[in-house]
């Protein structure tokens, strides 16, 4: 069992489920939040979920569920959760400003072998910890939520952040089961949102312009894109369907430009657009309305969970 100490800042979905994780691997984990009763909480949700886990052969990591949950305690004392820490792991809302903050106090608590990573989806590094004494320390460590049950991990570093903090990150990640990827450049939104935003865009388009419906769309990626790239991405999915790369420009190269171009501009994704209103009347109509989020999340989990399992045979 390691004897490290790893800090989750502000404790919600994503942050519960990375301190499963790594207590999974045999890390010791201090969750923090500023409010006790938040602590508190998600103790008592993380051992529920441990429990649950184990009984359905999904809890990962050779450790029992009750000695993993016993690798996590809590508290709301920054200096106490940060001091000796060897990997901190910050939570905070998607804020600029928050994130500055949150570092800055991070920045006097690390010592020199502390990895100061942040789970922001979309904020490059440079943005939040230039300045900082600790900057070198400092990189991305973008999870896919659930993180438990999606393995990908995107590790973005700044212009500053050495090599060995990657390189550190980067194996821990890997021994708590995660499928890291290092980026060589900062670029706003990483890689999964950029791809996600693109086919949410054109998702957008083909409602606005009456095209499909909402569940047809869906169908199209649950039913047909998804099975392919469940197990392999885009790309190998062109390769495998020509002999070889140039050969798929050959056969569909003119076809992609051409239906690119038809492509119309970005939506404004405002709250009261329009076609925003037209897509949550569809969900409401087929019973996904917000009331029934909360088990379709749960069906969703079990899924990804099944999914995970057969990856791994």
């Amino acid at each position: 069992m390691l004897p490290s100490w790893v800090l989750w800042k502000i404790i919600g979905l994503i942050g519960k489920s990375w301190a499963m994780l790594f207590a999974g691997a045999g890390y010791r984990v201090v969750l923090y939040d500023t409010v006790e009763s938040q602590v508190t909480a998600a103790l008592a949700d993380i051992q529920q979920q441990l429990t649950k886990l184990e009984e359905s052969q999904l809890l990962k990591g050779s450790l029992s569920s009750q000695q993993q949950f016993a690798l996590i305690s809590g508290t709301n004392d920054l200096a106490e959760a940060a001091t000796d820490a060897i990997y901190v792991q910050e939570n905070v809302p998607e804020n600029l400003e928050i994130k500055k903050k949150v570092f800055q106090q991070l920045d006097e608590l690390a010592s020199e072998k502390t990895i100061l990573a942040s789970s922001t989806s979309c904020l490059v590094p440079s943005k939040f910890t230039a300045g900082l004494k600790h900057s070198s320390q400092c990189i991305v460590a973008h999870p896919i939520n659930p993180p438990y049950y999606v393995p990908l991990v995107e590790l973005m570093p700044a212009p500053y952040t050495s090599a060995d903090v990657v390189q550190r990150a980067k194996a821990i990640h890997i021994e708590c089961g995660q499928q890291p990827v290092v980026f060589r450049k900062e670029i706003e939104g990483f890689g999964i949102n950029r791809l996600q935003y693109a086919l949410l865009n054109e998702c957008l388009r083909l409602v606005q312009d009456d095209v499909m419906s909402v569940e047809d769309i869906d169908k199209v990626m649950s039913y047909g894109l998804g099975h392919r790239y469940a197990f392999m991405g885009p790309l190998q999915t062109a390769l495998l369907n020509a002999e070889g790369l140039p050969n798929y420009c050959d056969r569909y190269g003119e076809t992609i430009v051409r239906v690119s171009e038809t492509y119309g501009p970005t939506p404004t994704w405002k709250a009261d657009d329009p076609v925003i209103r037209e897509v949550q009347r569809q969900f409401d109509a087929v019973g996904l309305g917000v009331d029934q989020l909360p088990a379709r999340r749960a069906w969703r989990d079990e899924n990804l969970a099944r999914l995970a399992k057969l990856k791994q045979e």
